[in-house]
């Protein structure tokens, strides 16, 4: 097959499903490109050109400050459904860790509507990161194409930096760090997010103080550039 390598400023790679303008098998498979981050249950969507889970610029849905806070994506799924989209839920049956991939596949029988994949994802440890994909056309060539997914900021938290078990719309602080190596003590990186829209995420600064400082990330860990994630997505007509 003919890889086609595409520049696309959004999120991860994972396996899903979607719609062309003839019946398709399209194959998802993501992949975790970053050191030290672990991504919340993936969201995989084929949805019509009308439907959209983020636009840049603007402010962040509720749907989508839960999942960029929280991890939380049943809202998000449900905004696609109630829009007649098909969604894939958590392809990797939890946390996706550093290096790791997902695969999903899905078969379309009509062809019609739903031609546009879109696929989000929280970024662990941060306060409201998110790896997205939004609203990509699905070819209706066959082929291989590899996608590089960037990160964004949802505008809705300050980038504090601070593990408090926070991840509720409006509660400051990160959830956790899965990886076990977050400190403690930190006396917060920012106060406010003087941008309130979606926007490229400036990445989490860290320190190396594992007890104070003002982070509680591990700067050797923690930190990372865009892109976040690598999606392989394979469509056979």
């Amino acid at each position: 097959m003919k890889l086609k390598i595409l520049a696309i400023s959004s999120l991860v790679a994972l396996p899903l499903f979607a719609q062309t303008a003839n019946a398709a098998r399209v194959t998802v498979t993501i992949q975790n490109t970053t050191h030290g981050i672990h991504f919340t249950p993936f969201l995989v969507a084929a949805h019509d050109a009308n439907t959209s889970l983020f636009t840049t610029g603007q402010p962040a849905s509720a749907n989508l400050q839960a999942m960029a806070e929280g991890g939380n994506i049943s809202g998000l799924s449900a905004d696609v459904q109630a829009a007649s989209g098909l969604v894939v839920e958590n392809p990797a049956a939890g946390l996706l860790a550093p290096g790791a991939s997902t695969t999903t596949s899905v078969i379309n029988t009509d062809g019609t509507n739903n031609n546009y994949l879109s696929i989000v994802s929280m970024l662990l440890p941060t306060n409201d990161a998110f790896a997205g994909l939004n609203s990509w056309k699905i070819p209706d060539t066959a082929g291989t194409y590899t996608i590089n997914i960037n990160a964004y900021d949802a505008g809705t938290e300050a980038n504090d930096e601070l593990i408090t078990g926070g991840g509720a719309p409006g509660a400051a602080g990160i959830p956790v760090a899965p990886g076990g190596n977050g400190g403690t003590g930190g006396t917060g990186v920012a106060t406010v997010d003087a941008n309130t829209n979606v926007h490229i995420h400036r990445g989490s600064l860290g320190d190396d103080n594992p007890t104070g400082g003002k982070s509680d990330l591990d700067n050797t860990v923690h930190r990372w550039l865009n892109p976040v994630v690598r999606a392989t997505i394979t469509v056979e007509i």
